[in-house]
């Protein structure tokens, strides 16, 4: 284990133990043993995960005398993170004192996190593969009444990755990964932006634990999807430090930016690629590409020559924010959401001043501080490239105009303070969206053909 990891674990306010490395599943006796007793195990895994690792896990139990119940193998070919997936689990559970141990993915980690805290219990997880930052995290993301939705529940006592297995899970998968940690760049962006105007000033060591050695953990694209074994522990660990972040924080702020708001917004009108849902880090590769182009024309944009009064007398009353809210929500499964969250962030006119006045005043030092943390477009689009994540809107089903569209709908849905926010106070929303999607710009908005 890493010193950056040992120093996470210390500060992680739910897992005490993450075992990451090679042949690990031997291990996984002794911890049960450490950290559950003398409790029953019961392996939860789906027809692919189970055959991937959970009858091995299954097996080296036996041999170690631990008792176990059948194991709760999900076969539904559609199983995704479905609120009526953690009934059935949960259901189960209520049948059985039996600490589960999550043998699996995103799916599989977030239907037994809930369904183990809906029981009042911990458990234990076995990841794999490296497709996003959940394992560890705070919360469970639950699609529920029709929209994705984050529960309230504990991250795993205890996490196991063998890295065998993870650099031998499909290449879309550990891709899937690789895009969900890239969000850590944008989504730090945000969070400076956030500190600067005093909105949400950085937590020092929720930033350290995701940010310090991000840059690294992101720097071998093509050696993941040619399977190499050391990129793919930098990707598990940084993966596994984001969660550890939003354990500490008790928030997925150190995690998650506008790139995850572009992400939420999709999952809750429903979109599909070709009928096919989109996997959250393949959303997240094209959200972290469409902030990546905003702020480079943010940071090329004079704000320290801003006129503050006439942003100030532009900015819309609450009622006026309400109804658009309204109006851009009403024909959804989520039509009050805009309302809320837009309230729960809004300033008043002085208030805007003040933050703009900041803004204005220390720009340099604002620009510097962000510059140091982002990585270009045309970067960020290269590595995306070279992993096997999508890196155009079209390859994940997502229009042109579409995407355009989610630029403004987005931030009505988190009360979060992001980039998107900073353009909708200083009155550039319109200003910005040209660069991007005007003509001859990144995405012209002319049809076109994308290989």
């Amino acid at each position: 284990m890493s010193k950056r990891v040992e120093e996470a674990l210390k500060a992680a306010r739910e897992t005490e133990d993450l075992i990451i490395g090679k042949n690990v599943l031997t291990q996984v006796p002794e911890l049960f043993q450490k950290y559950f007793k003398d409790k029953k195990a019961i392996i939860v895994a789906d027809t692919t995960t189970y055959r991937v690792a959970g009858q091995e896990v299954f097996n080296h139990l036996q041999k170690a005398g631990i008792e176990q119940g059948e194991p709760f193998i999900f076969d539904d070919p559609n199983l995704y993170a479905e609120y009526s997936f953690v009934e059935q689990l949960s259901n189960h559970l209520k049948n059985t004192e039996a600490i589960a141990l999550a043998v699996g993915s995103g799916t599989i980690n977030d239907l037994t996190k809930l369904a183990s805290h809906e029981n009042n219990r911990q458990y234990m997880c076995i990841a794999t593969a490296a497709s996003m930052d959940g394992y560890t995290a705070f919360g469970a993301s639950i699609t529920f009444e029709g929209a994705k939705q984050t529960f309230n529940c504990p991250a795993p006592k205890v996490c196991v990755a063998d890295i065998d297995i993870l650099k031998d899970a499909p290449v879309e998968m550990t891709a899937s990964g690789y895009s969900d940690l890239f969000a850590k760049v944008t989504a730090g962006a945000d969070w400076i932006l956030a500190d600067e105007l005093n909105v949400e000033k950085i937590d020092p060591q929720a930033w350290s634990i995701v940010q310090d050695g991000l840059h690294d953990a992101l720097s071998a694209p093509q050696q993941l999807k040619n399977r190499d074994e050391e990129a793919t522990r930098k990707l598990i660990e940084g993966l596994m430090l984001g969660g550890f972040a939003m354990q500490w924080s008790k928030s997925s702020r150190p995690a998650s930016g506008a790139e995850h708001q572009f992400s939420h917004l999709w999952n809750m009108e429903h979109h599909t690629n070709n009928g096919e849902n989109v996997s959250h880090g393949f959303q997240v590769a094209i959200g972290t590409l469409a902030i990546t182009a905003l702020y480079e024309h943010v940071l090329a944009h004079p704000f320290d020559q801003l006129d503050i009064d006439k942003c100030v007398e532009a900015w819309p009353s609450m009622k006026q924010l309400e109804a658009q809210a309204t109006e851009f929500f009403k024909d959804t499964d989520f039509p009050t959401i805009g309302v809320q969250e837009t309230a729960a962030k809004y300033v008043d006119k002085d208030q805007l001043r003040e933050q703009l006045s900041i803004l204005k005043n220390n720009w340099p030092k604002i620009k510097s501080r962000l510059e140091q943390q982002l990585i270009s477009f045309k970067e960020l689009q290269e590595r995306l490239k070279l992993v096997g994540a999508p890196y155009e809107p079209e390859h994940i089903g997502v229009s042109r105009e579409y995407l355009k569209n989610t630029f403004v709908r987005a931030q009505f849905i988190r009360r979060r303070f992001t980039v998107l926010d900073l353009i909708v106070r200083t009155n550039t929303v319109d200003y910005f969206l040209n660069k991007i999607f005007g003509k001859n710009q990144i995405w012209d908005l002319k049809p076109q053909l994308i290989s």
